[in-house]
């Protein structure tokens, strides 16, 4: 089954409700669904065949909605990127999957500058569909439920993005558990999409459309509380599609400011893409009531791996379980495991694996990663955590070391292998430290070499050169030597309390 049957569905069902609305402009799921089924024509009409992979660096709107669905429809595989990243990272992103097809933007044309992909390149006005393809409409194709649908590309600890390659089988598995575990989406839903629709947002489409929801758009270049707040009255919103931490707070900063409208009709907000603080998890509950589900998911397990539901939070701020991350989604396997193999008890720590139809296919193109992260059809998430005895899980470390800001994932070594290219840096170290807006900063340690003479705005923008912006290090303290333990392994942990002034 075809993920786009979906849409092909709910264009039959309620084929004259809005399915997206982007400032003054909108689709019905019957307009939309035709243009799609023409787009899918025309991307086969141009040579594409079933199985090649098209890009998409778009910034949010109609024209990145319509081509996911018209990617799908035509029985492509879609790569929707970040279009923050740096022009190199999409560059290998290109040349990694072979890419036929690369769809950009005027305002995303500069991310796609370089690289040795022989990719076409399609150039779409952000308020027209002139260049896109279009030709006689299709069918939906007939594809396999094994069969890739949607590549998600994720930094590796190596500091190259891994694939992770996305079946059709995943995908309508993972819109089943949203219909099960977090909302049956009614008649009368209405979806605001704030965050990027090449990541989270972008999979929420799917439950979104396949029951006949309205897909608001944000036509807002960035995340911005006051637009948020100011469509979700104006659109009469009822659910949050998904939102970072820090978008949760900033969108609690505004309401208890005063100056936000009321939101009498939002009555899902899904929070996901990083841990959610106790403390401004109690400032949304008292702002907005008991509407914010939590998700614990992650690109190779797409948005269902656990999920705390709004009726499951305690009242009491001092229950131990207002810091769970909920229970498995139905139909996924979740195990906490240690050293050895063996499963943990509750209340004992270990690595989260993951089994079921929602755990990817493997990472794309890379035999080797695959093998490492999936064993007898259990996904190594990399995540430490425990069940208490009620079956909730807890996250309690990342054994990756990955830093998470604003929703995003940034690998340490990858930061760390670009300072080390710079001619005055011996040795280098980052880690994440704790910070109210963005979840996490990125703090870079560095030792130079002798006679070398580099200041701290030097090394950032030396990094922000050769990565995305978002992955720059908000300070870099300069030291004679890093800790290392016994081994000559840097202890971490003594430069992350060196920079938050703990002890321990």
């Amino acid at each position: 089954m075809n993920t786009a049957t979906l849409l092909a569905a709910s264009s039959l069902r309620v084929p004259t409700r809005d399915a997206w609305r982007y400032g003054d402009r909108s689709a019905s799921y019957a307009v939309a669904s035709d243009r799609i089924a023409r787009m899918a024509g025309g991307l086969r009409a141009s040579g594409l065949r079933s199985g090649d992979r098209v890009v998409l660096v778009l910034p949010n709107g109609p024209e990145l909605f319509e081509l996911l669905w018209a990617t799908l429809w035509a029985g492509l595989v879609v790569v929707p990127v970040n279009r923050h990243l740096h022009p190199r990272e999409v560059s290998y992103v290109l040349d990694h999957c072979a890419a036929k097809l690369v769809v950009i933007a005027p305002e995303t044309a500069a991310a796609v500058s370089c690289g040795t992909s022989e990719a076409t390149v399609l150039r779409t006005d952000s308020a027209a569909y002139e260049a896109l393809p279009v030709g006689q409409p299709v069918p939906v194709a007939d594809v396999r439920p094994e069969d890739p649908a949607w590549i998600f590309y994720t930094s590796g600890t190596t500091g190259r993005p891994k694939g992770a390659t996305l079946t059709h089988r995943n995908l309508l598995s993972m819109t089943l558990n949203y219909y099960a575990d977090i909302d049956p989406v009614g008649d009368d839903a209405v979806y605001l999409h704030a965050a990027p629709l090449t990541h989270g947002s972008g999979l929420y489409l799917l439950p979104a459309v396949g029951h006949g929801a309205v897909n608001v758009i944000s036509s807002a270049g960035s995340f911005d509380p006051a637009d948020y707040l100011a469509l979700a009255q104006s659109d009469r919103v009822t659910h949050g599609a998904f939102l970072a931490p820090t978008m949760l707070r900033r969108l609690t900063d505004e309401v208890r400011g005063g100056s936000a409208p009321a939101v009498p009709h939002l009555r899902s907000l899904v929070i996901g893409g990083a841990a959610l603080y106790q403390e401004d998890l109690q400032d949304a509950l008292d702002t907005f009531g008991p509407i914010i589900t939590q998700m614990y998911g992650q690109g190779e397990c797409p948005m269902t791996i656990a999920v705390m539901k709004p009726d499951e939070v305690p009242h009491d701020s001092a229950d131990p379980r207002r810091r769970s991350c909920g229970q498995p989604f139905t139909g996924v396997e979740v195990r906490v495991v240690n050293d050895d193999g063996a499963d943990s008890p509750a209340g004992t720590t270990g690595e989260i694996q993951v089994r079921g139809d929602v755990v990817m296919a493997g990472y794309w193109s890379d035999p080797n990663a695959t093998a490492a992260a999936i064993s007898d059809g259990w996904l190594r998430t990399g995540d430490v955590g425990h069940f208490d005895e009620n079956g909730f899980l807890y996250l309690t470390d990342r054994s990756k070391d990955v830093i998470i800001s604003g929703g995003s994932n940034i690998y340490p070594r990858e930061v760390e292998e670009v300072l080390l290219a710079h001619p005055a840096v011996y040795e280098a170290a980052v880690v994440g430290v704790p910070d109210p807006e963005w979840g996490e900063n990125v703090c870079a340690f560095v030792v130079t070499g002798p006679g070398a003479d580099v200041t701290e705005p030097q090394l950032i923008a030396h990094t922000r050169a050769h990565l995305a912006s978002f992955k720059k290090p908000k300070s870099v303290t300069f030291l004679d030597e890093l800790p290392k333990n016994a081994n000559g392994k840097v202890v971490k942990r003594a430069l992350r309390n060196l920079r938050t002034g703990a002890n321990g």
